[in-house]
């Protein structure tokens, strides 16, 4: 398998651990944490021209991406 950008253990390195334990504790983040890769996997299919979208959906998909990583982000820093 190709290596996909923007991976969550890329994006926040120092969190790992806090990623796996709220992944397994926390319903809410695991939905938000499952989201997250679906969309960033759509979009590395369409940057790499495996899948074809419009601009207008290669937008949204990077805001979408961009709304998720920020709530993810709020999570993770919160003890």
């Amino acid at each position: 398998m190709s290596h996909v950008p923007h991976e969550l253990a890329e994006e926040f390195p120092d969190k790992t651990d806090r990623l796996h334990d709220l992944k397994t504790t926390n319903a809410h983040f695991a939905k938000l944490f499952d989201e997250y890769h679906v969309v960033n996997r759509e979009i590395h299919r369409i940057e790499t021209r495996v899948e074809a979208a419009t601009d207008e959906r290669s937008t949204d998909l990077r805001k979408q991406r961009m709304h998720l990583k920020d709530e993810i982000a709020a999570m993770l820093s919160q003890d």
